[in-house]
């Protein structure tokens, strides 16, 4: 709320016999505390509340207030919700700090690195359930929860008092077994701080991101980089890769999953972008694909589809799939089931596919299947 430059009349707020004298009114009672900061008091009918007022020193423009909490007048102060004289002094004190360092009072001065990660997780986790239309946990709350949350000696230090040595030392704590695992959960932790400069960055030290910059420098980047690359541990032979296309399509009677095993062997795209593909992706007469960039990294990436070049193989196995289809229909479908009881499941609508899961369920109900 701003509030133009005027005269203050001081009252002897911080006495409570006279605050029972005073008359309830619809503005408060000022007493000067600095240049430029009052903490007031506002007389109720039935209570009364503390205010906070700021404007910057010699300045004549608006001013700033915030609630500070209930006064202890017809009972005890709990130090929280119902503050005495001393506890909202100190609690104005702290505010008026923050707004002589340009913030806009939102953050706690006693935030710890817990809070920012536990907002950054309900933010990851908000976002995935948006993404797959249910309630579901991102990957930043495994990681985050297992090795930050429960190391007691990062996860309690405020942010204002954070510094390399703290983050430094974390690292050398973090019990994963590779290097590369430790790298994925300082990149989340990373990626929380900077979150919560970014939204409270007036409030926060100015040196804030320089020491996550550098606290965040891997200690361990020799493990990370003597192992093997991942990605080559994950490309199968051409032989082995038939073999599980032909298992699929054996018993694949929906073809569901066949088709979608398919396009993922023969664009090398991840699931989450050849289930965003529509029946207008693909082009049968020019034997192609185009295929949504991926999601990962940071921020969305809006860039062109990518145009993968396919054989008539493929071209034959998609064109069931998009014969008589509208262009901006899902192109890749499976079947939603409901169960009717206890032993008994019917089959409901086609749906587009979610989240990998919903295959990864598919495998084990087929016997026999070996790799």
């Amino acid at each position: 709320m701003l509030l133009m430059a005027g005269v203050t009349k001081e009252f002897r707020i911080h006495e409570r016999s006279v605050r029972a004298r005073l008359t309830p009114r619809q503005y408060p009672y000022w007493r000067t505390i600095s240049e430029g900061c009052h903490l007031g008091y506002y007389r109720g009918t039935r209570r009364g509340t503390w205010i906070a007022r700021y404007r910057e020193a010699g300045s004549a423009g608006p001013a700033v207030r915030k609630s500070i909490g209930d006064a202890d007048d017809g009972c005890e102060a709990n130090g929280s919700t119902i503050l005495n004289w001393k506890q909202a002094l100190d609690a104005a004190t702290s505010w008026f700090a923050l707004q002589e360092a340009g913030g806009d009072g939102d953050l706690d001065p006693n935030m710890t690195v817990a809070d920012a990660v536990i907002a950054y997780i309900e933010m990851r986790d908000a976002r995935e359930t948006a993404r797959v239309g249910r309630k579901a946990r991102s990957t930043a709350s495994f990681k985050l929860n297992s090795h930050v949350l429960a190391d007691q000696k990062l996860s309690g230090v405020k942010l204002c008092d954070l510094n390399e040595a703290h983050l430094r030392s974390w690292q050398r704590r973090l019990s994963c077994a590779r290097g590369s695992s430790k790298l994925r959960v300082l990149s989340e932790l990373k990626a929380a701080l900077n979150d919560i400069y970014a939204e409270h960055r007036k409030a926060l030290p100015r040196d804030f991101p320089v020491t996550v910059k550098f606290g965040c420098r891997p200690v361990f980047a020799d493990d990370a980089a003597s192992e093997s690359v991942a990605r080559s541990n994950q490309v199968l032979p051409d032989e082995r890769i038939r073999k599980i296309l032909a298992a699929v399509q054996d018993q694949d009677s929906d073809g569901d999953n066949s088709i979608l095993a398919i396009l993922l062997a023969a664009t090398g795209a991840r699931f989450s972008q050849v289930v965003r593909m529509f029946v207008r992706d693909v082009e049968l007469d020019r034997n192609c694909v185009f295929v949504p960039p991926s999601r990962k990294g940071r921020g969305k990436k809006i860039g062109p589809h990518i145009r993968v070049q396919v054989g008539e193989d493929v071209v034959a196995a998609l064109r069931s799939h998009v014969e008589n289809r509208g262009p901006n229909e899902p192109l890749l479908l499976r079947w939603r089931y409901r169960q009717v009881s206890p032993t008994k499941w019917i089959r409901v609508s086609r749906a587009p596919w979610k989240t990998p899961s919903e295959m990864q369920r598919w495998w084990p109900k087929q016997p026999g299947f070996q790799a």
